[in-house]
């Protein structure tokens, strides 16, 4: 329970850090970037295409960090990495606005959004290996779910507090200051997160740390096959991941006029669902194994994902049901994706060799999904995005049905 509950609260910690800037993104394009004509939507590009910059930063923390964690304990690096986060989060805080410092203020959100991908893409690597190593026997796949579990909560913190402020702060208060709140206070969170860190036990082993250390790239280089299998798994998850967690708030607003308050409210309250789910996917992987439940997600997601968006028409309750019904599919893949990777490197290298494919492929494909979304609707294809996010499910599901069951093999440490 103290290694659930240190991993758990600074991981939810450092991912309200990063979703804040998602949930609050219509707010942040109206100050930091210059206006375009009347309806634009140049600025809201200009935003996610610095949640996107964010994402390219995350494979460059996954391999740093991760090798941190190798050589010089997994605690270690949580340490450094929530540490990291609530800085980057209080300097997105304090961005000044366009019409105050013109282009310094796009400038200073791009380091602070680089910082936040340094640090979570660390997260991550660290985490996981953390999180599985810490797991009893035949309990792998439950503990991993708390990945997404702490993940979810810092999540729906974030929307919580983003729908609180547009419910309670006028339209002026909130393009002038109520914006800001989330991120000051994701700095005070994470000095409680690096508090929590402080006691957890390293999970690294005796023969580990008595060992030489690996080298930078030792995982990539000396690991070519499971790298490649680590983005064909990740792939399909990490689009369907930040479409429905993260985007489709906006997507509804952008293609099915659903009012702004409605689509945060509807966000909230799916994200609580999804996080109950969670432990309840990683207990059926103990028991019936990881394979089923990733191609329940990839086929699930394949079919469905297009008349499921196809569904959406400007109701609260149908944006709810189909933010439900996703949540339902995509566990399959978030409750078992941190066991899956660290049964798939050996422990000189587990977390480098997580951090940096992992991160890659969600900076390719989960970190651009808004931008994607957002740049068809503007061009006028809005209806090609359902299909992209289907297609990229299609082909990992290739992947889980050649992927070997490894819930009963003893994880190397």
């Amino acid at each position: 329970m103290r290694q659930l509950l240190a991993a758990s609260v600074g991981n939810a910690v450092e991912w309200y850090d990063w979703y804040a800037y998602t949930f609050l993104a219509t707010y942040i394009a109206a100050q930091v970037f210059p206006k375009g004509a009347d309806n634009s939507l140049v600025p809201l590009l200009s935003t996610f295409a610095v949640f996107a910059v964010g994402f390219f930063m995350r494979p460059v923390g996954g391999l740093v960090m991760g090798a941190i964690a190798d050589r010089h304990g997994r605690r270690n690096a949580l340490t450094v990495t929530i540490l990291l986060m609530g800085s980057s989060s209080l300097l997105v805080g304090l961005t000044p606005t366009y019409a105050a410092a013109g282009v310094l203020a796009p400038v200073v959100l791009v380091v602070a959004r680089l910082l936040q991908g340094l640090s979570v893409g660390g997260e991550f690597a660290a985490s996981t290996t953390f999180l599985v190593e810490s797991a009893g026997p035949g309990r792998r796949g439950l503990f991993s779910s708390f990945q997404y579990v702490s993940t979810t909560a810092g999540q729906l913190l974030a929307s919580g507090i983003a729908t609180l402020l547009v419910d309670t702060l006028s339209d002026g208060q909130m393009n002038g200051w109520g914006w800001r709140i989330p991120f000051v206070l994701g700095a005070v969170l994470s000095l409680v997160g690096f508090w929590i860190r402080q006691g957890a036990q390293e999970t690294r082993s005796e023969e580990q740390r008595r060992g030489p250390r690996p080298g930078l790239l030792e995982a990539v280089r000396r690991h070519p096959r499971e790298s490649l299998l680590i983005c064909g798994i990740t792939a399909g998850g990490t689009i369907a991941y930040y479409t429905w967690t993260s985007y489709l708030p906006t997507y509804a607003e952008l293609n099915a006029g659903v009012d702004k308050s409605d689509a945060l409210l509807a966000g909230t309250i799916s994200l609580a669902f999804f996080g109950l789910l969670q432990p309840v996917g990683g207990l059926l992987s103990d028991r019936f194994g990881r394979r089923p439940l990733l191609l329940f997600f990839g086929l699930g997601f394949a079919v469905l994902c297009v008349p499921l968006l196809g569904l959406l028409n400007g109701s609260f309750v149908v944006l709810l049901l189909v933010q439900c019904a996703g949540m339902v599919l995509l566990t399959g893949f978030t409750s078992i994706s941190a066991a899956v990777n660290a049964e798939v490197f050996p422990p000189r290298v587990r977390a480098a060799g997580i951090g940096f494919p992992y991160s890659l492929t969600v900076a390719l494909f989960g970190g651009t999904a808004p931008y994607v979304g957002t740049l068809l609707k503007d061009m006028g294809h809005a209806g090609l995005f359902p299909w992209y996010v289907a297609a990229l499910c299609l082909g990992s599901s290739v992947v889980y049905l050649r992927l070997p069951e490894t819930s009963r093999v003893e994880l190397r440490r």
